[in-house]
């Protein structure tokens, strides 16, 4: 499937050296959408952001103080970025045919341009997110500057290309986010405990076990297995790192050339990749349950106890 914004030649030419030194062959056709990204949020944040809130809620924009403004503003773009994003991903997913018709091969070593596209925006957006976590460090934090360097350090090796085809699995994470802004935005606006917030925090829970704890789930038992079939089809390359054994692959796999990886083509699989993988992921996955867990005690403290003082509180009146 094509990308539906083809990358100006210049700038691939531009780009090609130092993608090479990296070898990220992939990302010399995305750098333009790397570069839209990371303008169009800066953008969101600082001009579109302060104007559409003092238009929405201006009493409540214009008192805040810096630091929350700041954060508000930077929610905001979170908020376009989780929109975007999961359209995008979910618009390839449904209807890219190589994608669908990848085997394991192509699932760790393939790649489409329409799903370049996608990775290309995260990557833009992760961007932005570590300038902002640098420039802002007293306000966002030591936590958040480390997971904006693993987030796209992670979506840059796709650009090998590697893993492309769970990366956009993994991106639909971002389906519970709208609604965690909507429960931030709910807070500053003085509507802590209100009918929205409790309509929106039931859907956020909702979402999140569905997208990050089934789903992502799913999909990490599934990459894990076609790491681990491609470690039981390797053998030692000349320089010691595990490739594809061609002439195993040739007897057990037709080659289909799908995402523009034959099923026979030589593949390295570097130890650190695999590493790299398994330790971010699994450890995703586990912060994943622990917020979950962290966001059902929220609510009940939040909720539950409200409800309960409701009567004490008509009894004493």
């Amino acid at each position: 499937m094509r990308d539906p914004i083809p990358a100006p030649p210049a700038l691939v030419k531009l780009t090609t050296p130092m993608a090479d030194r990296l070898s990220l062959p992939t990302l010399p056709h995305h750098a333009h959408e790397i570069l839209l990204g990371f303008v169009a949020y800066h953008l969101i944040m600082h001009v579109l952001s302060p104007k559409f809130s003092r238009m929405v809620c201006p009493k409540a924009y214009n008192a805040f103080n810096l630091r929350t403004r700041l954060n508000w503003d930077i929610h905001c773009v979170s908020m376009v970025q989780a929109l975007f994003i999961n359209t995008a991903a979910l618009y390839v997913i449904f209807t890219d045919p190589q994608r669908k018709e990848m085997d394991w091969v192509g699932r760790l070593w393939g790649y489409s341009p329409a799903s370049g596209m996608v990775q290309g925006f995260a990557a833009g957006y992760f961007l932005w997110d570590l300038q902002i976590s640098i420039q802002y460090i007293s306000v966002s934090g030591v936590s958040a500057l480390l997971h904006a360097i693993g987030a796209l350090s992670i979506t840059c090796i796709g650009f090998r290309p590697f893993g492309n085809y769970y990366g956009l699995s993994f991106v639909l994470y971002e389906l519970s986010t709208p609604f965690l802004n909507i429960h931030w935005f709910c807070d500053k606006l003085n509507l802590t405990g209100s009918h929205l917030q409790l309509y929106n925090g039931i859907a956020l829970l909702i979402t999140f076990f569905g997208c990050r704890i089934v789903w992502g789930t799913y999909q990490s038992i599934l990459i894990y297995s076609d790491i681990y079939t491609a470690w039981t089809w390797s053998s030692p390359g000349p320089t010691g790192v595990p490739v594809l054994d061609n002439s195993k692959c040739e007897r057990n796999v037709s080659g289909s050339g799908i995402g523009g990886v034959s099923s026979c083509e030589f593949r390295e699989l570097p130890t650190w990749l695999v590493i790299v993988y398994l330790v971010g992921n699994s450890a995703l996955s586990l912060l994943n349950f622990y917020w979950f867990g962290q966001m059902i005690k929220a609510v009940r403290k939040r909720f539950f106890r409200q409800s309960r003082k409701a009567p004490e509180e008509r009894k004493t009146k």
